[in-house]
This record gives C-alpha cells, sequence and structure tokens, in this order.
C-alpha cells in the first residue's frame, strides 16, 4: 500500500486518502488556502502553524467544513466571502 494522506472531511472528520489534499487550512483560525501559500509558509517557518494544520480534497471540502478563504492567496475568494458576511450582518440589523 502506498502513502496515506490525512484529510479533513465537509464533517470536520479526519479520513486517510491516497490523493494529497490541494489545500491547506488551519483548524484554529478556521482559514483554509494554497499549499503555496506565502503566509502559511512563513508561518510554518516561525514553528507555530503546523501542529494546526489540516488538509483538504478541495475547496468545495474546505468551505463545506467552515473554513473561510484566506486573504492572501485566495483575494478575489476572500473579498466575496467577507462581503457575503458583511451582507449576512446587515440583513440582521434590519
Amino acid at each position: 500500500m502506498g502513502k496515506m494522506f490525512k484529510l479533513l472531511g465537509p464533517d470536520r472528520r479526519v479520513y486517510e486518502s491516497a490523493v494529497p489534499g490541494t489545500y491547506g487550512g488551519h483548524r484554529q483560525t478556521k482559514v483554509y488556502g494554497r499549499l503555496d501559500c506565502a503566509a502559511a509558509l512563513r508561518a510554518i517557518a516561525r514553528g507555530g502553524y503546523v501542529p494546526h494544520r489540516v488538509f483538504f480534497a478541495d475547496e468545495a471540502t474546505a468551505i463545506a467544513a467552515g473554513f473561510r478563504p484566506c486573504a492572501v492567496c485566495l483575494p478575489q475568494d476572500y473579498r466575496r466571502w467577507r462581503d457575503a458576511r458583511e451582507a449576512e450582518k446587515g440583513a440582521a440589523r434590519s
């Protein structure tokens, strides 16, 4: 059997996959992004990020698990997420 990868599913449970994840995330901040994200790589270099790192098969799974896009490596997705959140808050106040 080949190498197995631990990925987080939409139910936030870890499962094993023969295919590596395409997105990484931070379990505590609930942020996901590309594996080459400069902000994540800087945090990993400082050593404080790795214990909380999770991986997702795809972006849809990260969103379903309740994670938001990274503002650094996914700026357009982050803006859409932020704008939708602000619209929800505005509707709740009305």
